[in-house]
């Protein structure tokens, strides 16, 4: 027996995210800082083992066919690709382009170019960085927020590699790194570099702690992607 039915439109504001394939945290923290009302597809892109300015430049060649495994014909308010360091190697204009030749998306952001207009909202100038990754990969981070008149004095890391064992650092090795890296740091803010990074639940209590804004790659990719959908979000920490 056939029933009939009619076809719902969905008027749910629409967002899409690009994780990388070792990346454990960012869509759990999506559904954190998302508003239920709004819609989330997740799709996924290849990424190497270790965390290199190589193996982040070759994500550009995924990107366009990671973005085709949406649904076919699904209007994106907006796309964000997940991956900091990815960004910053490969550029935000041609993450955009690699995205936008593969979703219909009305805007495509990602943690970079989040950070740089929430700094902006806030208007910090000044940050200090905390991250998982060797000193080659940070470097990259940093010269790209000096162009964008961002800077950056103040850089501690926990010189990790792998890629997979950046969701094991716990809370209180980035509550103590953080913490270190702060004393005497001439800066208006912390951001808490990575989107595999687990920063969520220490967000907060650092806050209260350092008497500055805190901010963190999920924090203002989520905050970044409802913007740009016309969702009226305030600032990045009112989503927490």
């Amino acid at each position: 027996m056939a029933f009939p039915y009619t076809r719902a439109a969905d008027p749910r504001p629409k967002l899409g995210v690009i994780a990388l394939q070792a990346d454990r945290t960012l869509e759990d923290d999506m559904r954190r800082l998302l508003p239920r009302e709004v819609s989330l597809l997740v799709s996924r892109v290849p990424s190497g083992l270790d965390v290199t300015p190589d193996t982040l430049a070759a994500m550009e060649g995924h990107l366009s066919t990671s973005a085709a495994l949406f649904p076919e014909g699904h209007a994106f308010d907006a796309v964000g690709y997940g991956c900091t360091s990815g960004t910053a190697q490969i550029g935000a204009v041609q993450v955009a382009a690699k995205v936008q030749a593969g979703a219909q998306a009305h805007a495509v952001t990602e943690p970079v170019s989040a950070l740089i207009a929430a700094c902006a909202a806030l208007t910090i100038q000044r940050i200090a960085i905390l991250s998982p990754y060797v000193v080659s990969v940070s470097d990259c981070l940093r010269a790209v927020l000096q162009d964008a008149g961002i800077a950056t004095p103040t850089l501690g890391s926990f010189d990790e590699a792998e890629e997979a064992a950046v969701s094991q650092i716990d809370a209180p090795s980035i509550l103590a790194a953080a913490e270190t890296l702060m004393r005497g740091a001439e800066v208006e803010a912390l951001f808490l570099s990575c989107t595999n990074l687990r920063t969520l639940d220490v967000i907060t209590p650092l806050e209260a702690t350092l008497g500055c804004p805190v901010l963190s790659s999920n924090l203002v990719l989520a905050w970044d992607m409802l913007r740009l959908a016309g969702h009226d979000v305030g600032m990045p920490r009112d989503l927490l």
